[in-house]
């Protein structure tokens, strides 16, 4: 399985540590940036990698910056994803139970590196329930397409 990563300055120790953690795990990455402290823009990372998803080059995305805030709403500009930010545990699962969501975002500020990694994790090996959800998800690609 492929994942592609994307942060900004404010996720760059995080992003490391999620790459390290994927590594060990088996999972082959494709890093999308940024890769220095220096301040930089967000968005630029976060569609570096929602194109990566969308396009279908990688299975999920992993994004991370200070908040995992902005870096969602970017990724979700991108047609096709759907990102949630992983907040807590039954959050990361059920982003993927009911909304069958395709790329994950965290907050290095006001996460704890040992809680994203168990959601990156819970993320990775959640599948999506279907049924009465796919409505719903298909709901929102129809949208997307229409526009």
């Amino acid at each position: 399985m492929k994942i592609a990563l994307g942060s900004d300055h404010g996720g760059l120790a995080y992003k490391t540590s999620i790459i390290h953690h994927l590594l060990k795990e088996g999972y082959d990455v494709i890093d999308c940036g940024t890769f220095s402290e220096e301040s930089c823009d967000y968005p630029l990372f976060a569609f570096a990698a929602a194109e990566k998803v969308a396009k279908k080059e990688a299975d999920y995305g992993i994004l991370v910056c200070t908040t995992g805030e902005g870096i969602m709403i970017a990724a979700n500009k991108v047609r096709g994803i759907r990102c949630s930010l992983g907040y807590n545990d039954e959050v990361t699962v059920l982003s993927r139970q009911h909304n069958n969501a395709n790329m994950i975002a965290f907050g290095q500020k006001f996460m704890g590196e040992e809680d994203v990694l168990r959601r990156v994790d819970l993320f990775l090996t959640t599948s999506f329930d279907g049924g009465r959800h796919m409505r719903r998800v298909n709901e929102i690609d129809h949208y997307n397409e229409s526009k």
